[in-house]
């Protein structure tokens, strides 16, 4: 995943849930503070996160990018606890 995905799935995510600011957890964290990583720290397709101001979704969230053979496509999925 590169930040610009991340960025992608942050989108999805404040469309879905009116949220604008989101912690990110995991794997994918590296890239807010480091945008160019070494591509064995950008492996994970997927990004756990949850909206700042709003306690009861937190690990609520989760986005995963989806590559096809042809194309790519994007995708974001919100979960609910």
């Amino acid at each position: 995943m590169e930040r610009e995905d991340l960025e992608h799935l942050i989108r999805a995510a404040a469309d879905a849930t009116k949220e604008y600011e989101f912690v990110i957890i995991g794997s994918q964290s590296i890239l807010g503070s480091i945008p160019y990583p070494p591509p064995e720290l950008k492996m994970s397709m997927e990004a756990d996160m949850y909206p700042l101001n709003a306690p009861k979704n937190r690990t609520s969230s989760t986005g995963r990018l989806e590559r096809g053979p042809a194309s790519t496509t994007r995708t974001a999925t919100t979960l609910r606890a």
